[in-house]
């Protein structure tokens, strides 16, 4: 019961700190913005931590956080290569190729209204069909190494960027474009100038929404069909082996991965996008 103790202690004095550092004068400041995520996930992994070492849970339920730390040590290689093949091979290229599809597609959307009343209700059906459904059939087309893993992160994060573009190509308003008219420019001028800047915002926040369905689509993929390698592989013979230590090792390497890639997006954005309003600072 100690340990328990110690890990409610602990997470009242946290959420003490937490909020006065939240109530503070330097809460602006980029130290105590990263500080306090960082204070509050060290709070759950105590928590965690605690609850498990003070109860007594089995490792085949939920092993603790050290125990996982252990394995994670103990299996890099094993972790490297997993990462490689779901994340670099299959949801990174599957990414870029549905990002790139996505975006042309918008292009042709704007400048075709039958293509507007055509393709979006279909992209939408596309969007609604189950990922356990057509993994299976994709992995049966395209095999099962990373291609078929990209495939379905295809599927998955096209419609989102679509849906995003689309939209952000519209939000510049019938003045704007009358103004770059009398300057005779021609679509491929007010697409550059005008409406890409203006779409920018939008297509970020699709890109932001594909970062996270990408990792899930690439990972579940691997359910159905995959070489001796890849996250998805790994965490379901892990579940059949009870080798919870490892699975939660992966969801580990996982997680670290889907919240690098978002935040590369999302710098990205702060670069690009820093006119926008919702970058500015006083």
């Amino acid at each position: 019961m100690s340990w328990l103790v110690f890990a409610l202690v602990f997470w009242i004095g946290a959420w003490a700190l937490n909020a006065s550092l939240a109530n503070s004068r330097w809460r602006g400041t980029i130290g105590v913005r990263v500080l306090i995520p960082v204070l509050f996930g060290v709070t759950l992994i105590v928590l965690w931590e605690g609850f498990v070492r003070g109860l007594g849970v089995s490792p085949v339920i939920l092993p603790a956080p050290s125990t996982v730390a252990g394995t994670f040590a103990a299996s890099t290689d094993i972790l490297w290569e997993d990462f490689r093949q779901t994340v670099l091979k299959g949801a990174l290229s599957g990414f870029v190729i549905g990002a790139l599809a996505a975006f042309a597609t918008a292009i042709l959307i704007d400048r075709s209204a039958f293509l507007t009343r055509g393709l979006l209700p279909i992209g939408n059906f596309v969007a609604a069909l189950p990922i356990i459904g057509i993994a299976p059939i994709l992995v049966n087309w395209f095999g099962f190494d990373w291609q078929s893993k990209a495939a379905v992160v295809v599927v998955m994060v096209f419609f989102p960027i679509l849906v995003n573009t689309v939209q952000g190509l519209r939000e510049t308003d019938a003045m704007q474009r009358d103004l770059m008219r009398t300057y005779a420019a021609g679509y491929l001028d007010t697409l550059i100038k005008l409406r890409l800047p203006a779409a920018l915002p939008f297509i970020f926040n699709g890109l932001k929404i594909a970062t996270t369905l990408a990792l899930i689509g690439a990972i579940v993929a691997e359910y159905f069909g995959s070489p001796t390698r890849g996250m998805g592989f790994r965490i379901s013979t892990g579940v059949g082996s009870l080798s919870i230590d490892l699975v939660w090792a992966e969801i580990a390497v996982a997680a670290m991965a889907g919240t690098a890639f978002y935040g590369l997006v999302a710098w990205m954005e702060r670069r690009v996008t820093f006119w926008h309003p919702s970058h500015r600072r006083n």
